[in-house]
């Protein structure tokens, strides 16, 4: 069974999102668009979900899932009892509603080590403070053609440039990202050998 904080730190973990109280119920949105949102009781959870697939979700395990209320039915919606809900199975419904909200660049995010997405998103936020315990003091930064070395460098490169598009590759070292890579793309109408 899972539990709120677990939740808590799962959406929390994932870029863009921000935790909000609107009438005393927690929601977790992308700007402003919530793709997750606690009953008032914190006992449910409901969830962006498509449309088109959440019958076949709610018949598959009834006892688990339902359907939001008739005025929200409009919505890619559904929404699951918590206590019944492993950890494993709220962290993917959480992740696969984040990606329904995000643009797609940011749809691996969640499958490279921790602390990259945190990273970005504090790149993303332009917050130095939250970014520099992120890194590792000897970082190796290759984007596409820019390839840096040292978390000051990289720092000083990051504020004097728009935020980047989130890595292809990270290897955390210490609990710190000691490499990021974003690969240069092909051009188009040449073969890479």
């Amino acid at each position: 069974m899972t539990t709120v904080e677990v939740v808590r730190a799962v959406g929390l973990g994932l870029p863009r999102t921000r935790e909000v109280f609107v009438r005393d119920r927690r929601k977790f949105r992308v700007g402003q668009i919530v793709y997750a949102a606690f009953a008032a009781d914190e006992r449910t959870l409901g969830f962006a979900f498509p449309k088109d697939e959440r019958d076949w979700l709610v018949a598959s395990e009834p006892e688990t899932y339902f359907l939001p209320g008739r005025s929200d039915l409009r919505f890619h919606w559904v929404c699951a009892h918590l206590d019944r809900l492993d950890d494993e199975m709220m962290r993917e419904l959480l992740v696969d509603g984040w990606r329904m909200v995000v643009p797609r660049m940011l749809h691996g995010m969640p499958d490279l080590p921790a602390p990259a997405a945190q990273a970005w998103d504090a790149i993303d936020r332009r917050d130095w403070a939250d970014l520099r315990p992120l890194l590792h003091p000897y970082l190796h930064w290759h984007d596409r053609d820019v390839a840096l070395r040292g978390r000051s460098h990289v720092m000083a490169h990051l504020a004097d440039h728009p935020t980047p598009r989130p890595p292809d590759e990270v290897e955390v070292r210490d609990g710190q990202v000691y490499r990021w890579v974003r690969r240069l793309l092909p051009r188009p109408g040449v073969r890479n050998r």
